[in-house]
């Protein structure tokens, strides 16, 4: 590993990449690497492949984005050579939206390819023989079997939040979509966590990895996070008492259900909030739109299911407020990791209610430490019923249905000499091939 005070005296000029994708780091004032980036992009361009376990908004799209476009800079040749796969339409296209910025003085041609839209214009694009594509497995599939993209000459492959698409049942559509690859390839994989399907296909992807640990198993030290008593009954009221709050600035609050996030979004802005909703019912223009204001603070509350859990990436979020609680152990580090992020402070609020015993006992076991809890006068379970209305009461998805342990433990479950990339050196990177796998 670069050692960190060299790496913050020289930045990114210490990795000695191209001329124009420098310029493109500058523009958005990338200055000192973050430890994933000096993990990753000295071994990436030396052709490892890496295993990179860290937590989303480390800032490992840079990491692995930088060593393509500099091997794309170093020796062109007609594409797609790289691809991307990631879980949500909305972490894909915030991909390729960081890859286009730090592309923007080259000439990097990329794509997004995903569902929920039609494919005529990706087709389109693909025609024009992108360098980079980045998509959805479903879609990627969908268009490999129609003939519609060719990937038989990727050298450079990155399956990102891996553990995220086992989450949603992608891994089958990914073990197609790399039985359609050339067996001599660059592969990248990055996971939050670490479980067993996900280790066993790290272990068949991956030769020889350059492994890169950041993934602790709690929230980040930037993030002030509690759990708040409250009946089902009083969540609304409880809510609107912190949204009250003068930190409060933006926030994201996540609800179990569909249904539920789009009520409570239509109840916060009937209330006087500028909130949306995002959730899987949503169109993909829809879907755009509320990110886009969400971004541009057209909105301060976004509502949303756990299809954005890691899939937003927006600066500034002051709060995280989690309505209901997660599904999964795993799942409370991944929502509340969209505030604090870069180094910023941000806050963290979980509303549990008597039937969450559970999952507290099975959150606190993964993080490996007691959760602080906030009583706030006048909402402790067993307080009034509260007036508010539109309430949602048990059936409305705000009910734990959790066992015992649920996945306690998967925050667990889920490495010689440095192989040039196909043998080659930095100067000559496409020269010599890799050993078939």
């Amino acid at each position: 590993m670069i050692d960190s005070n060299s790496s913050k005296t020289e930045g990114f000029e210490a990795f000695e990449l191209h001329s124009n994708l420098m310029r493109g780091i500058r523009a958005l004032s990338f200055e000192t690497p973050r430890p994933i980036q000096t993990d990753t992009i000295p071994a990436a361009l030396d052709g490892r492949d890496i295993l990179g376990l860290a937590p989303t908004g480390t800032g490992k799209t840079a990491a692995f984005a930088i060593p393509i476009l500099e091997v794309l800079l170093d020796e062109p040749v007609p594409g797609p050579t790289a691809l991307i796969l990631a879980p949500t339409r909305e972490l894909a296209s915030q991909i390729e939206a960081e890859i286009r910025c730090l592309a923007r003085y080259t000439a990097v041609t990329t794509v997004t390819v995903f569902g929920g839209v039609s494919q005529r214009g990706q087709v389109a694009t693909l025609r024009r023989k992108p360098d980079i594509v980045v998509g959805c497995p479903g879609r990627i599939l969908d268009l490999l079997q129609q003939k519609l993209l060719r990937l038989d000459k990727i050298d450079m492959l990155v399956l990102d939040e891996a553990d995220h698409m086992f989450d949603m049942g992608f891994l089958p559509d990914i073990k197609r979509i790399l039985a359609a690859l050339p067996t001599r390839r660059q592969n990248l994989l990055f996971s939050a966590t670490m479980p067993p399907a996900i280790r066993k296909l790290a272990n068949e992807v991956l030769n020889d990895p350059h492994v890169i640990d950041l993934a602790g198993r709690g929230p980040a030290e930037t993030i002030e996070h509690a759990l708040y008593p409250v009946s089902e009954k009083r969540k609304r009221d409880l809510l609107d008492h912190l949204l009250g709050d003068k930190s409060y600035e933006s926030a994201i609050v996540f609800t179990r259900t569909k249904h539920r996030a789009r009520r409570l979004a239509e109840q916060l802005s009937k209330a006087g909030h500028k909130a949306v909703g995002l959730q899987g019912n949503m169109s993909q223009s829809q879907r755009d739109r509320a990110m886009k204001g969400f971004r541009n603070r057209s909105y301060d509350i976004l509502v949303a299911t756990d299809i954005a859990a890691r899939g937003i990436d927006v600066s500034g979020i002051s709060h995280v407020i989690n309505f209901d609680v997660p599904n999964t152990p795993e799942a409370y580090t991944h929502r509340i990791g969209r505030t604090g992020r870069s180094g910023n402070e941000g806050r963290a609020f979980t509303f549990i209610t008597a039937d969450d015993r559970d999952w507290i006992r099975a959150t606190e076991r993964m993080i490996g430490s007691p959760i602080r809890q906030e009583k706030v006068e006048g909402f402790e379970l067993g307080a009034g019923s509260g007036t508010s209305t539109g309430r949602e009461g048990r059936n409305g998805g705000g009910r734990s249905q959790r066992g015992g342990g649920g996945r306690a433990n998967s925050g667990s479950r889920r490495n010689g000499e440095a192989r040039g990339r196909n043998g080659r050196s930095k100067n000559s990177r496409r020269s010599q091939p890799r050993a078939a796998r």
